[in-house]
């Protein structure tokens, strides 16, 4: 009698949570002029429209938080569109004929976590 074959079977666990959470950072080396709340959602989703379209653009992204002074955000997309939002995010480089990046601080599925930072912790 022949021994059994071992099957494989190939299993990919997944976080089930619907949203995933982000704090993104806009940082502008030269200064001038900061977008307010409806400029920092603007540029976030041209951000999507020029990497992924049409599509990239439709992708629902939710400004949760936004403090004008430290060009800070909290962003909340749908977890199948975390890596879509990221990646068109870091690729950005400019606004309004200005050099800049996109930071992203701290991600998570949970809101929560994202209250405090471990690394910012004072005793």
């Amino acid at each position: 009698a022949e021994a059994p074959v071992a099957a494989f079977e190939r299993r990919v666990l997944r976080s089930a949570a619907p949203h995933h959470y982000l704090r993104v950072r806009l940082e502008l080396p030269d200064g001038g002029a900061r977008p307010n709340a409806a400029q920092f959602k603007q540029l976030v989703v041209s951000a999507l429209r020029e990497l992924h379209g049409e599509v990239g653009a439709a992708l629902p992204v939710d400004l949760l938080t936004y403090e004008e002074k430290t060009l800070s955000a909290i962003l909340r997309v749908i977890s199948s569109g975390l890596v879509k939002l990221w990646s068109a995010l870091t690729l950005l480089g400019f606004y309004q004929n200005r050099r800049c990046a996109f930071r992203v601080l701290q991600t998570s599925p949970f809101l929560l976590a994202l209250s405090g930072n471990s690394r910012e912790l004072v005793l």
